[in-house]
């Protein structure tokens, strides 16, 4: 084990396996043991202890060499162990009969019990009164700096060491010693730093497990473990060990800088790797097992009182910063023109914040106060924080990490701190630092921390620790993470004081929004109303005559495109409406088979005008092909494309593919004339018809006035189902035979149309009401089978009717010209709404949705 141990790969020191080594210094012995206190493993020296050599004590049940009483105590030791890094002592413990006493400590590793031992010191005062003296004195410190150095002095004073330093880390893993206790004569180390290297990651990772790491002598043979691997072929893990070996890495490491011994006990702050307390000794030295436990003590009680004084400061500070943020709150409360002045609020943030200048960027508006960049430079930081920041306050020392070419104007702002004041990363306040040019010392070059040397392709840790000055320049003064809490803090209070001044703003949108919708809901309920009674007055007008009810047919297709059209542009209040609900909207009133139109092109929205235009061209279009072109057979297709030109202008085109022959019409109907006339008369467009044989292609140009882009993230439209499941294309003649049902509308026109409809699907009777009341006493005298309601009958709507019905168990749906602005009571939500002006399709398929395939004939 002993050549496994001086052969392990070196090629990169943060994977090298620290924890396995397999060996442990000779100062002491080691024991490892099944979960039934057998003998697995020992430390090759055994024999020098307890006088049984590693081979004769493999397998053996602890009681055959250790005493009963003995047995009796690391038993007890080892039942109070909690967690997974707890480790037990015992001191003064008399192994084997008539041998010596030795001191030990017990821990678990990979289901196994590790017992360690060195020979007892004899040294057992009241450790207790020893640390409590020790921590009485920090407490006497007044700040940070001699609380640092009474830390050293203490632990120096304790072990004995020629110097024992506070090594702290920062963010960037590099360290600085920020105090030392020290023997005259040897130089000092204060105030050097040490690159992230010196300090390997796993080890870091050792640091938070086992607290207090020992090396009595760096010329010291290490001890391999017997066997080196068990039976599953796994070394022992040695991460609890207090004896275990050290990487031959960083023995070199101490042997460069003349180290001969060294100490180092870990300083835990919030559950995090803060520092060390780091010694030295340049000769062998090993402090009893009972001295460097009563160190560990100390430092775990230093770490509490670090953390503590490092959160009164915290603490004292954000109070101060609280303070200011009421102050700026009930300063805008009272002048809300304040948060447009940029030298009073730079100076109440500055009061909170150290900064050299602030920068206010609000609605693309800016605003300085003291050191900042330029307004170019300002808008790019903007655009950068943007992508960077996102939402959230953002800090840096040095600005051009973010945006290159920050260089520039580095000696006015290097570091920055943004506090975002809007729920979109786009308006900021942020706090500029100027260029800190500093000089930091460093223990050798940081950027030569490792090397290779004479041993062939391994890293050997760097032999220069010299002092080396690098003069930082490009960076400001770092942002601590309390003064960035604090910028959380002003930031609540700042996006508060932006609500505030919004508030009213806003209400007073969210009426004249309430007025617009309801003007928007009453418009599409009269004009869904006016269309009704024209279908109305159309369909009961007509004679019997073939010709005549063609006509009728037509002109019924024609208003009908007209009204689905326009629910949907004010579906979004007589906004904008996407091209492919128009698609969808028309293939479905048509086509069983959607897919017999297929369509392609980025989501875009047509305004009112050039939606009601392309609604009727599309209509025609739609009806032309199902007559005579391809949608009239069932291998026949449309392919519907549009995209935008370099004016933003809309290209449409309709392809029509696997049809009859095509041959171009010789007489020219008003549908004709729709398509070649509309767009170019309505919108200013162009429209292009080519009668190809194979199949018709129309072109049309929409100019862009009329076209808008989808928002960002807009879902595509939903797309309009085919006919309900069970119905068929052709809507079935008896789907409503032997029931009874009752209409409720106001309108007559409409009430007969809607009567004609449900006669044609199959009613045996049907019975009309234009009141709440008469459709009360209908119910009353003859009740329904089904019913059919209109939401709103003049001043009064049809929810009481719908109640009893409910309580009846009487099927029933809703009809509305209101649209989606229609506002169902919460036991009426999920009902069926029928969409006016009626059709024989719209009416049919929501009749068989709601009574399921029974309902077919």
């Amino acid at each position: 084990m002993a050549d496994d141990f001086r052969s392990v790969d070196l090629t990169n020191c943060d994977r090298e396996p620290i924890h396995i080594l397999g060996a442990i210094q000779p100062i002491g012995f080691l024991l490892a043991l099944t979960a039934d206190w057998l003998v697995a493993r020992t430390s090759a020296n055994i024999a020098d202890y307890i006088g049984h050599a590693p081979e004769d004590l493999i397998g053996l049940p602890l009681a055959e060499i250790f005493s009963a009483s003995v047995i009796h105590d690391l038993r007890n030791r080892a039942a109070v162990l909690r967690g997974a890094d707890a480790v037990e002592r015992v001191f003064d413990l008399v192994l084997v009969p008539g041998g010596t006493a030795f001191d030990v400590a017990i821990h678990y590793s990979g289901g196994q019990v590790v017992i360690e031992a060195e020979p007892a010191s004899g040294e057992y005062g009241d450790a207790s009164s020893l640390v409590r003296s020790m921590i009485s004195r920090l407490d006497q410190c007044a700040d940070m700096e001699s609380f640092f150095r009474e830390g050293a002095r203490q632990v120096r004073a304790l072990i004995g060491f020629d110097r024992v330093m506070v090594y702290r880390l920062n963010a960037d893993d590099s360290g600085e010693v920020v105090a030392e206790a020290v023997k005259a004569g040897i130089g000092k180390f204060f105030g050097l730093r040490y690159p992230a290297s010196d300090i390997p990651v796993q080890a870091r990772a050792l640091y938070k497990r086992n607290l207090l790491r020992i090396i009595a002598d760096v010329d010291h043979q290490t001890v391999p473990i017997v066997p080196a691997r068990d039976t599953q072929g796994q070394p022992l893990d040695l991460s609890l060990s207090v004896l275990r070996a050290v990487s031959p890495i960083h023995i070199e490491y101490l042997k460069n800088m003349g180290v001969q011994a060294s100490l180092s006990i870990s300083i835990l702050v919030d559950g995090k790797l803060w520092g060390l307390f780091a010694c030295h000794h340049y000769a062998p030295r090993c402090p009893t097992f009972e001295r460097r436990s009563v160190s560990e003590l100390f430092a775990q009680m230093f770490a509490m009182r670090l953390e503590s004084r490092e959160r009164q400061a915290t603490v004292e500070f954000e109070r101060g910063a609280r303070e200011i943020a009421d102050q700026l709150l009930g300063a805008v409360a009272s002048d809300d023109t304040l948060l447009r002045d940029p030298d009073w609020l730079g100076d109440i943030l500055t009061n909170a914040i150290a900064a050299d200048g602030v920068g206010v960027w609000i609605g693309g508006n800016h605003a300085f106060s003291g050191v900042t960049p330029s307004v170019e430079e300002f808008q790019r930081i903007v655009r950068a924080l943007n992508s960077t920041a996102a939402g959230k306050v953002f800090a840096t020392d040095h600005i051009a990490s973010i945006l290159p070419g920050a260089e520039a104007f580095v000696s006015q702002s290097a570091g920055l701190l943004a506090i975002p004041i809007s729920r979109a990363p786009r308006d900021y306040v942020v706090l500029f630092r100027s260029e800190l040019v500093r000089s930091v010392r460093w223990a050798g070059n940081p950027d030569k921390p490792v090397e290779y040397g004479i041993n062939g392709p391994r890293l050997s840790p760097r032999e220069s620790f010299a002092e080396w000055k690098e003069l930082v320049q490009g960076r400001s003064q770092p942002f601590t993470p309390s003064e960035v809490r604090v910028a959380e803090t002003l930031r609540a209070t700042l996006i508060e004081v932006v609500l505030r001044m919004a508030d009213e703003a806003s209400t007073e949108r969210q009426h004249a929004s309430a007025r617009q919708e309801l003007l928007i809901a009453e418009l599409n309920h009269r004009v869904r109303n006016v269309l009704g009674v024209i279908r109305g007055l159309i369909r009961q007008s007509q004679p019997t005559e073939n010709v005549v009810q063609d006509f009728v047919k037509v002109v019924d297709g024609r208003i009908h495109a007209l009204a689905r059209a326009h629910n949907q542009i004010t579906d979004d209040h007589w906004g904008p409406a996407p091209m492919q609900a128009l698609i969808d909207a028309e293939a479905a009133a048509f086509l069983a088979d959607g897919d017999k139109i297929i369509s392609d092109g980025a989501p875009v929205l047509l305004n009112p005008q050039a939606y009601s235009t392309m609604a009727l061209v599309l209509h025609e279009l739609v009806t032309n092909s199902t007559k005579y072109g391809s949608l009239s057979v069932p291998e026949g297709r449309v392919a519907i494309s549009w995209q935008r030109d370099a004016a933003q202008d809309l290209h449409f085109t309709w392809r029509e593919t696997g049809g009859p022959t095509v041959a171009k019409p010789t007489r020219k109907g008003f549908g004709t004339t729709i398509i070649h006339r509309s767009v170019p008369y309505d919108i200013g467009g162009t429209a292009e018809v080519d009668y190809r044989p194979e199949g018709v292609e129309a072109r049309f140009r929409i100019p862009a006035r009329h076209v808008s882009e989808a928002p960002p993230g807009l879902a595509p439209p939903v797309r309009y189902a085919g006919p309900a499941p069970g119905l068929a294309a052709v809507v079935p003649d008896r789907m409503l035979k032997g029931r009874d049902v009752l209409l409720v509308e106001d309108s007559l026109i409409i009430a007969l149309d809607a009567e004609d409809i449900v006669t044609r699907l199959g009613a045996e009777t049907v019975t009309t009401a234009a009141t709440v009341d008469g459709a009360l006493d209908a119910i009353e005298q003859n009740r329904p089978a089904i019913a059919m309601l209109d939401i709103h009958l003049g001043d009064r709507n049809s929810f009481a009717i719908a109640d009893r019905l409910l309580v009846l168990g009487v099927p029933f749906l809703f009809a509305t010209g209101y649209g989606e602005q229609a506002k169902l009571p919460a036991d009426h939500r999920d009902r069926m709404v029928v969409q006016k002006p009626y059709t024989l399709e719209n009416v049919a398929r929501a009749m068989a949705e709601m009574l399921g395939p029974v309902a077919t004939d």
